[in-house]
């Protein structure tokens, strides 16, 4: 009996000890079950993204162009939704004898939502650019607003010459470094008018696509083949500081293959976009064409219109209208005349918003302030953002009174991009 107790004994204590050690056991043996399941889970998902990667389409950057070496903004993040009321971004030159011409068409110009860029070329006096520097630092709202800049740094230009291309690249990167939120680029010279007021302006570009260029344009050369295209020319203002003609050079050149020569106006209307292309020129297409451009003759009636028109992103944006009345001579429409108050009919039945060229206070500029933009002379023209008569402060730069000229502008901007998107045949 003491035998068969020590025996039972000895087996029911053994029994307590593996007991003991049991739990321990699970909780490892599940410990291990995780980490292997876990790892079999991760190599499964890498194997599946592998897998993914191998089969699922990669996303071509511009497949339009195989020349491009760069990924393009096509991988940048959308921006936000535009603004209702847009901006736009003035550039307003002149040359000798021009102060007053341009200032009077800045002050017609002027709301505080807009920017503006002015510059009296390097032909012009020492005294005429620090008088317009004095201007424009005492005008009170300027001052308040800070929306005018000067170029105190005067560039030549000769007009015949690329360097009239190169100041207005010039005051488009100004622009784009000074301030950021602006929607459309008018290059406009001391000899342009406004036919329209700058609300009647904002309100009829309220209700389009950003992304619109208003350029006139056409890839019929004509006689400019044989006269621009194919002589070669040097413009002495590209290294000299006093103005002087263009020369030429020989050989002539034959017209080029790798790109399609467009012409028509100088004066346009370019999207941010746009002009974002050509100062960054992430493709390197303005900087070829900038180039090439440097030996042909009036190439502000080429550069922009070619740019636009050979980019495939911009091509389809171009309207081909600049938005200008201009009363041209007989062709080649060389030399528009100087426009008088018998053309007033024709000018305001044209829609436009601009006309050029105007002399120095011609009485068809006083005609233009009273019946169409309503302001007095050496004031600003009125609109919604104005407080006091005449515009003596700042109010609402938003709040926009269109007159008739916004109907007027309505109608041309209508036509345009009805036949734009109907015919399709933007850059041919």
């Amino acid at each position: 009996m003491g035998i068969v107790f020590d025996v039972k004994f000895s087996a029911m204590k053994s029994l307590n000890i593996e007991k003991k050690w049991v739990f321990p056991l699970v909780l490892s043996a599940f410990v291990c079950f995780f980490l292997v399941v876990t790892s079999f889970n991760m190599g499964l998902i890498t194997s599946l993204h592998a897998i993914d990667s191998i089969f699922s389409p990669r996303v071509k950057i511009n497949q339009t162009s195989p020349y491009f070496a760069e990924s393009k903004v096509n991988q940048v993040p959308p921006s936000p939704a535009s603004p209702p009321v847009p901006r736009f971004a003035y550039l307003v030159s002149g040359s000798k004898g021009d102060l007053e011409k341009l200032w009077r068409t800045l002050q017609a110009l002027y709301h505080p939502r807009n920017f503006y860029i002015v510059h009296l070329d390097l032909e012009s006096s020492a005294h005429e650019r620090l008088e317009l520097a004095s201007k424009v630092k005492k005008e009170p709202i300027f001052a308040q607003v800070g929306n005018v800049h000067m170029i105190t740094k005067a560039n030549m230009v000769t007009y015949r010459g690329p360097t009239m291309v190169a100041n207005t690249l010039h005051a488009c990167a100004v622009l784009l470094k000074k301030y950021k939120d602006w929607d459309w680029f008018i290059n406009l010279s001391a000899s342009d008018y406004p036919l329209v007021t700058q609300d009647d302006l904002l309100y009829t570009f309220s209700d389009l696509k950003r992304e619109f260029n208003f350029i006139e344009y056409t890839s019929r050369l004509g006689w400019k083949e044989g006269q621009r295209a194919m002589p070669l020319m040097v413009d002495p203002g590209l290294y000299k500081t006093t103005k002087s003609d263009i020369f030429w050079v020989s050989p002539r050149r034959t017209l080029p293959t790798a790109f399609k020569l467009f012409t028509g106006s100088a004066w346009m209307i370019l999207s941010r976009a746009f002009v974002e292309y050509c100062i960054w020129g992430w493709d390197n297409l303005p900087r070829t064409l900038l180039m090439y451009y440097t030996n042909f003759v009036s190439s502000p009636e080429g550069y922009f219109q070619t740019v636009a028109c050979n980019a495939p992103e911009f091509a389809t944006t171009v309207i081909n209208h600049d938005m200008h009345y201009i009363s041209w001579d007989r062709p080649p429409r060389q030399h528009p005349h100087n426009i008088n108050l018998n053309d007033t009919a024709k000018m305001i039945g044209s829609g436009a918003a601009f006309a050029r060229k105007f002399k120095r206070d011609d009485p068809v500029l006083d005609k233009i302030d009273k019946e169409l933009l309503r302001r007095s002379n050496g004031s600003f023209t009125p609109g919604g953002w104005c407080t006091g008569r005449p515009c003596l402060k700042v109010g609402n730069p938003t709040k926009l009174k269109p007159g008739p000229g916004a109907k007027r502008l309505q109608r041309l901007i209508g036509k345009l991009v009805l036949s734009a998107n109907t015919s399709r045949q933007q850059c041919k």
